[in-house]
């Protein structure tokens, strides 16, 4: 067995200082495992792991062991998205939204949000309907980074069996439409 040290990749990335990074490597190559490193990296959620990355390249260097843990993290997999038809896609879409918004439910206790700010918060379900869908993570990242005091960091995994099982590919069709605009929503 042997080991192989990514975490050069954490300096690589943050240093492009990119708005959108897009991954695009043959299936099994590493990428959500690079997305999870990043996850644990940067998200505050891991401030007190810091034993996750001694020993590694990463910690060699100080201004990075400043950065551990130290960023609000939205990390969004559309890996189990695996529907045949537009409807169920949709619904396992805004379960994982949904899901989100459940592990950041602190955000209601503190006085970030308005009244209105609120109730958009509570009905960020899985019964919402498209549109809301396609503003709650824009939404989600304001709201925290209202809360943190600084800019959030976006991971989305998207497969390519969850492009092509959706024709999100060069297509017209109203499903693939819907999906570019819910992903374009995402990054803007």
């Amino acid at each position: 067995m042997f080991f192989v040290d990514k975490t050069n990749f954490i300096k690589e990335w943050w240093k492009n200082r990119d708005v959108v990074t897009l991954i695009t490597r043959p299936r099994r190559f590493g990428k959500t495992l690079n997305m999870s490193m990043l996850d644990c990296f940067f998200s505050n959620k891991y401030a007190s792991r810091a034993d996750l990355f001694e020993g590694l390249s990463i910690w060699q260097d100080e201004e990075y062991r400043k950065l551990q843990g130290t960023y609000p993290v939205i990390f969004l997999s559309f890996a189990a998205v695996k529907a045949g038809n537009l409807k169920d896609a949709k619904n396992q879409i805004k379960q994982e939204i949904a899901r989100l918004y459940e592990e950041n439910r602190y955000l209601l206790e503190s006085n970030v949000l308005s009244d209105n700010e609120r109730k958009i918060y509570n009905s960020t379900t899985i019964q919402m309907d498209d549109t809301m869908a396609q503003n709650a993570l824009k939404a989600l990242s304001v709201w925290m980074e209202r809360y943190y005091g600084r800019k959030v960091i976006i991971l989305i995994i998207i497969t390519k069996e969850f492009v092509i099982a959706h024709r999100l590919s060069y297509s017209n069709h109203p499903h693939s439409r819907w999906f570019i605009f819910l992903l374009r929503s995402f990054l803007c």
